[in-house]
């Protein structure tokens, strides 16, 4: 089998083995894959490995050795499934390996908009720790998140880590999920969307991108919440009308915002939450930890073979 990994540099940048992958069979290895070399580099290959390369109708149609699709990702939006399923393509998934380190940069993005840790650090390098008259002082007023009411949008394994850490932290957990029909976890309360938008002092977001939800986060939403409170978003950006989100942050109608996904990635340079105020954005790291990617690296190798045997798992097609 001739395996191609057409954009493998995300994954692994130069710290990780490649062996996992590398001792399956004749591997070739690309950083980045424009869409114009594509149908080139691909035309031999027998399976392929992508995280953000488009696999349409169009370019499935020009490879017809082409017998299995591995997505490093959990989100597989990217390969036309049924175009594949058509042509007795499979196409697998990796589920679950980030979930922990998403959950904790949702935490750190919540926690930096309620302590501002980096701000305080700066001041005290450039000085003003030093040239204080008191023993302590702050910039900017410090928010404690025990007692505050946590809303999360999304139950799934990430959901579910992240209303964890806000238990421990003595928060109130609401939950807004697709299906209620089970008792929830104890300290946690099954609520409608406009409940959990009128009451929490949080909302994170944690669920894939449906036809349904599509910039479901618009400007009538922000508009029930409350002033006071912070909207974090680590799960896709396309959840979020940005420009709506740009104007409720620099209008005060919230308090502040969170992101590690923008609609568009990468944003074009006048992106409007760009100068929102009070707005973080960092740049799609949430699942990019040495661990997690570790774990990505070898549960795709663990698709492969299985591939191999027959028995395919993980497939989303």
């Amino acid at each position: 089998m001739n395996l191609v990994y057409a954009d493998a540099y995300t994954l692994n940048p130069g710290d990780l083995d490649w062996t996992p992958i590398t001792s399956l069979g004749s591997v070739t290895l690309y950083d980045r894959t424009a869409p114009d070399q594509l149908i080139e580099r691909l035309k031999d290959a027998d399976m392929v490995l992508v995280n953000k390369v488009k696999m349409n109708r169009q370019t499935l149609e020009q490879l017809p050795k082409l017998r299995y699709i591995g997505v490093t990702a959990t989100g597989y939006d990217i390969i036309d499934v049924k175009a594949a399923r058509e042509r007795d393509i499979v196409v697998t998934n990796v589920k679950g390996y980030g979930s922990a380190s998403v959950a904790q940069l949702t935490i750190s993005l919540l926690l930096e908009l309620t302590n501002h840790v980096g701000l305080h650090a700066d001041s005290v390098r450039a000085g003003d720790w030093a040239r204080n008259p008191d023993f302590c002082y702050w910039k900017t007023p410090l928010v404690e998140l025990a007692g505050k009411t946590l809303g999360v949008v999304g139950y799934g394994d990430i959901g579910k880590s992240v209303a964890a850490i806000g238990l421990a932290l003595g928060m109130k957990i609401l939950v807004n999920r697709r299906h209620t029909n089970e008792q929830p976890p104890e300290g946690i309360r099954y609520v409608d969307q406009a409940t959990l938008f009128a009451d929490s002092d949080v909302i994170s977001l944690h669920c894939p991108v449906t036809d349904e939800n599509r910039a479901f986060v618009n400007r009538t939403l922000l508009n029930q919440m409350k002033p006071t409170a912070f909207l974090i978003n680590t799960s896709r950006g396309a959840l979020i009308n940005e420009p709506d989100l740009a104007d409720a942050l620099n209008e005060g109608r919230i308090a502040g915002a969170g992101l590690d996904v923008l609609t568009v990635e990468p944003p074009v340079p006048n992106h409007p939450l760009f100068s929102a105020r009070n707005c973080l954005i960092t740049p799609h790291l949430a699942w990019a930890t040495l661990e997690s990617r570790q774990r990505l690296l070898h549960e795709t190798a663990e698709n492969i073979r299985a591939f191999f045997s027959g028995q395919p798992r993980n497939v989303v097609n």
